[in-house]
């Protein structure tokens, strides 16, 4: 028999969630090794209340990673029920690059080794890869989108174009995958 988690008290999620905000926040401006002073001042919370809801560093870094794939996760079926097939394609991958485009030093951290961010990975196959799938799929069949491109394979190449560049910021990623975007018209 299992045991239903625990409900967090009121008080105690919204320290949870101004944390992970706040993180979000300082992580997008000063990478994943900011000052952990930083972010409770952020906060509006003391380091004691960081460090009792996550005790490592990586346990704030893969808390604010999961929240965000399911931000990002989650406008997809928003977005297609709001706009045309590929106006509701380029606005999710517009999203995504701007979840990508904005962690400074995540990549590093998730390649560190460690376990905290063994399952990461997958989780953001598990979220992603059936929401862009969904997006391409409605795209393709209303001719608006070429059939040869996975969901995974633009996964992918967003995360690539999104890599940082010297003296670049957010709308240089937004430029480049705007022209790969353009790239997924069907051929004549």
């Amino acid at each position: 028999m299992t045991e239903e988690p625990r409900r967090r008290r009121a008080d105690a999620q919204r320290n949870i969630d101004a944390l992970l905000e706040a993180a979000k926040s300082v992580f997008a401006t000063s990478g994943v090794d900011a000052p952990a002073k930083e972010i409770t001042v952020l906060a509006g919370v003391g380091v004691g209340t960081l460090y009792r809801h996550f005790p490592q560093r990586a346990d704030l870094v893969a808390a604010v990673l999961q929240r965000e794939i399911d931000v990002v996760a989650q406008a997809g079926p928003a977005l297609s029920a709001g706009h045309e097939p590929g106006e509701a394609l380029r606005r999710w991958l517009r999203r995504y690059t701007e979840f990508v485009g904005t962690k400074r030093g995540f990549a590093a951290a998730l390649h560190s080794g460690d376990p905290a961010f063994d399952a990461l990975p997958g989780y953001f196959m598990e979220r992603m890869e059936p929401v862009l799938a969904a997006l391409l799929d409605t795209a393709a069949a209303a001719g608006e989108v070429r059939t040869d491109v996975s969901a995974k394979d633009l996964l992918h190449a967003v995360a690539l174009l999104c890599r940082p560049v010297r003296g670049e910021d957010l709308e240089y990623n937004q430029r480049m995958v705007a022209l790969l975007t353009d790239g997924l018209s069907p051929r004549a």
